[in-house]
């Protein structure tokens, strides 16, 4: 053997090669093979879903109580294997190590919660104008899900989707990233060593010929995706049917920092939501408007900062703050808003290119763009790499209108200290988060979701499991 990983489905408790081609994954680190999966085909996902229409006619009556047992078993297996999972991610998607393994914990504490909300499902009793009627509004699960995740946070966000509707009694296919799939695949063992019962939950490896067969698959009754607009916009036109859908497309979202804010809190908050996982994240810090009188302190400070993050191999090394770059796609989409940025006047204060040090790999340096104006790229477009841009403002109005002014309303940032400032920015601000004077805009217990083009659902929260939940009114005649 080549010490590469060899992935299978995960169908109706059991696992299978697909019968198809098979995908090679590969570690955007070194360029080497990493694993090869299933390139699954419309026969593999029929398997699939026809697995999880079976077992939802038993898995929809299973005791709330019990599926929290489920769930909790599932996350303690989590916390039990976390170094290998954790592994997983950064070998296919290569964030580092450490960042890794909190991925994998947060997945812990996502199935926890939604064990937890599952046996809070509440309806209502309501009374009728008419004496001797009583209205009953119940809460059933919606069926087979089929769940379409990304590569940036391989594991956390299957989590979000698989736990809230395993919670709710909807039964699963999830086809995740063909970058990341063996993450995905850890997962699944952890549902398998939790005894979750056959067809319940079940995983196809594969491209996008995968995913368009799952979407399109007539027993499907709900999708849930994360991923691009491009995506989420093929994936209306090839569902079957009439069909719930949830979608968060994506984010570019703006920080705004008044002249009242923290400056030492701020650069710290800029860094570290502009960076992490080399800026891969749909909350990212992607634009930054910052008051005139703290400008030129916060693009130094903040370009000093990031020139002290050690770039390298999450893997392989040792102490790493940014890995590479998922793929090709990202390394030159963040060399085009670079180029475009300099094009049209920007100072590049640090970074600018790809790491000269590192020959191979998808590595690319955090770079901070001083000066830049809305027509930029990286104002307006998201780079989902390790890239911000800078803006100067003296009018906070003309700022709001800039930071609304994309087609993104996911997430936005402030710091200030001036409560007006405050309640001003985060009430006219139009995203589904606002984050301020911090730069953790989702918590699981609080739902997240965004709005305009940055798509429409909830995950997180209860919100996050009532979206798997369809509402059933019973109005009985008693006499009485």
């Amino acid at each position: 053997m080549d010490g590469v990983a060899q992935g299978q489905n995960y169908i109706d408790g059991r696992w299978e090669d697909g019968d198809g081609p098979v995908l090679e994954v590969r570690d955007p680190a070194t360029g080497e093979v990493a694993a090869r999966v299933p390139d699954s085909t419309e026969q593999d996902v029929d398997r699939a879903v026809v697995a999880a229409r079976h077992a939802w006619s038993t898995w929809r009556w299973v005791n709330p109580t019990r599926r929290a047992d489920y769930l909790h078993d599932a996350a303690e297996a989590l916390t039990a294997t976390q170094d290998r999972v954790a592994a997983s991610i950064t070998r296919e998607m290569g964030k580092p190590l450490a960042e890794a393994v909190g991925e994998v914990q947060k997945l812990a504490k996502t199935f926890h919660f939604y064990a937890e909300e599952a046996t809070r499902i509440t309806g209502a009793t309501l009374a009728n104008e008419e004496d001797g009627f009583t209205s009953l509004v119940e809460k059933e699960p919606i069926g087979v899900v089929a769940a379409i995740t990304p590569w940036n946070y391989p594991v956390e966000l299957i989590g979000w989707k698989l736990a809230a509707a395993l919670a709710a009694g909807c039964t699963v296919v999830v086809k995740p990233s063909e970058y990341t799939p063996s993450a995905a695949i850890e997962v699944f063992r952890c549902l398998e060593a939790a005894r979750l019962p056959a067809g319940v939950a079940n995983l196809v490896t594969g491209g996008g010929a995968t995913g368009r067969a799952l979407v399109a698959h007539p027993a499907i009754n709900k999708v849930a995706f994360t991923g691009s607009g491009a995506t989420g916009e093929a994936i209306f036109r090839t569902v079957s049917g009439v069909k719930p859908l949830s979608m968060e497309l994506g984010g570019n979202c703006p920080l705004i920092v008044t002249g009242h804010a923290d400056l030492e809190q701020a650069v710290a908050g800029a860094l570290r939501r502009s960076f992490r996982n080399a800026g891969q994240i749909c909350i990212a810090i992607n634009r930054a408007y910052v008051h005139a009188d703290l400008y030129e302190e916060f693009v130094q400070r903040l370009a000093k900062a990031a020139a002290g993050l050690v770039v390298g191999d999450g893997l392989r090394e040792d102490k790493v703050d940014v890995g590479p770059v998922t793929n090709t796609d990202i390394l030159e989409k963040s060399e085009r808003h670079v180029a475009d940025a300099r094009s049209k006047g920007a100072r590049v204060l640090v970074g600018g290119g790809r790491s000269p040090d590192r020959p191979v790999g998808n590595f690319y340096q955090p770079t901070v763009l001083a000066d830049c104006t809305q027509d930029m790229l990286v104002m307006h477009e998201e780079t989902f790499g390790p890239v911000i841009g800078v803006s100067s403002y003296d009018d906070l109005d003309t700022t709001i209108e800039l930071a609304n002014s994309t087609p993104a309303g996911l997430a936005a940032y402030v710091y200030s200290d001036d409560l007006s400032e405050v309640f001003a920015l985060s009430r006219r601000l139009d995203f589904g988060s606002v984050a301020v004077n911090n730069v953790d805009a989702g918590t699981i217990n609080a739902p997240y979701g965004g709005r305009k083009g940055s798509g429409f659902g909830y995950e997180h929260g209860r919100e996050g499991m009532e979206g798997y939940l369809q509402i059933k009114h019973v109005r009985l005649r008693h006499g009485s």
